[in-house]
This record gives structure tokens, sequence and C-alpha cells, in this order.
């Protein structure tokens, strides 16, 4: 899959930062109930993948810059209040790409362009 492929490609040339809202989120989509069923994972896995993660990948926080940054780009891009803020960390850093499925594929927010890692190339 190309996404488990761009994630080991950026764990070798160490170009993989992960925002810290990333991790929020995830423990919050994997520990929800899917369609009145179980969640994908019990809360305390979903813990312990978010420490695997902790140990494996710089974690990026925001700063009072990123918030001004991710209100600035919800208002010009009309991008939720969530992934505002994903952008925002790319944007302050200066990355040029920004993996999501969240956002329009190919699509460029200022100098930052969104690639949804789960596409076909």
């Amino acid at each position: 899959m190309r996404a488990t492929a761009l994630l080991r490609q950026g764990i070798v040339d160490e170009s993989f930062v992960v925002p810290h809202q990333a991790l929020i989120e995830f423990v919050a989509v994997v520990t929800r109930p899917i369609a009145g069923g179980p969640p994908l994972l019990a809360i305390e896995d979903a813990h312990r993948e978010v420490e695997d993660m902790l140990a494996q990948f710089p974690v990026v926080y925001p700063t009072e810059n990123t918030l001004r940054t991710a209100l600035r780009g919800a208002a010009l891009y009309r991008m939720s209040w969530f992934d505002a803020h994903l952008w925002a960390y790319a944007d302050e850093r200066g990355l040029d790409t920004l993996w999501s499925e969240d956002f329009e594929h190919g699509r460029l927010y200022g100098r930052v362009k969104v690639i949804d890692p789960f596409r076909a190339s």
C-alpha cells in the first residue's frame, strides 16, 4: 500500500513528523464504536499505539503562531478548524507536502500541496 511505503520511507530518511493533533484524532477515531459495533481498538490498545508512535516519530506541538496561521487558513481556504490546524503545522514549518485524505488531493494551499496517501499514484 502506498501509505505504508510513504511511512516507511519517512522513517528511513527521518522526514516524517507527526502533529500532536494527529495523535489526539487517532485515539478519538479508533476508539469510537463503528456503526453500533465495537471500536477498532480498545482504549488501552489505542494508548499503546500512541506510545509506539511517540517513540518512533518527532511530534510537533502548536505555538501561538500555529493557532494564528490556522485561523488564517480556516478563513482563506474555508477549511474546518481541525484541518486548518494540520495545514498550519505544515505551513509554519515550511513543509511542501501534507499527507492527508481529509483535503482535496493535489490542491495547493499556499505553498503546501496536499497529497492523499491512500490514493493510487
